[in-house]
């Protein structure tokens, strides 16, 4: 096993909610398997790497990144999420205190509101 990728026991607990490999029955050649294109997802989010710079053994970069963005918009990675954080609740290991920093009490430079910038000559006249 290598950093970053799943154990058994945690891949049973996701395995459920992706697609079945072989569509149902449907036609189509089988998806290639789910916990390695995942394992190559956590790689490359771990690490931060270009999506060219999966290692080989996660199969093509493309095709890691082409599920990666399937599971994104048809939900599967926000059902994931929802299904682990009911779990924790359910369990008792969710604190529910929130801390939060409001953007209102972080200030910005006159330039972030859309003020103009003094030039160089009239910021040399202002401190005379």
């Amino acid at each position: 096993m290598h950093r970053y990728e799943l154990t058994d026991a945690q891949w049973e607990k996701l395995a459920p909610f992706f697609p079945d490999r072989h569509h149902g029955g449907g036609a189509g050649p089988p998806w290639k398997d789910h916990r390695t294109l995942v394992n190559g997802i956590l790689w490359r989010l771990h690490t931060g790497a270009p999506w060219p710079d999966i290692p080989p053994r996660y199969g093509s970069w493309r095709t890691v990144y082409d599920r990666f963005r399937r599971w994104r918009l048809d939900g599967t990675w926000a059902t994931i999420l929802d299904a682990l954080l009911l779990r924790l609740d359910k369990a008792g290991l969710i604190d529910r205190d929130l801390w939060m920093v409001d953007a209102s009490i972080v200030r910005a430079s006159r330039a972030a509101a859309g003020a103009k910038k003094k030039s160089r000559h009239a910021a040399h006249v202002s401190r005379a």
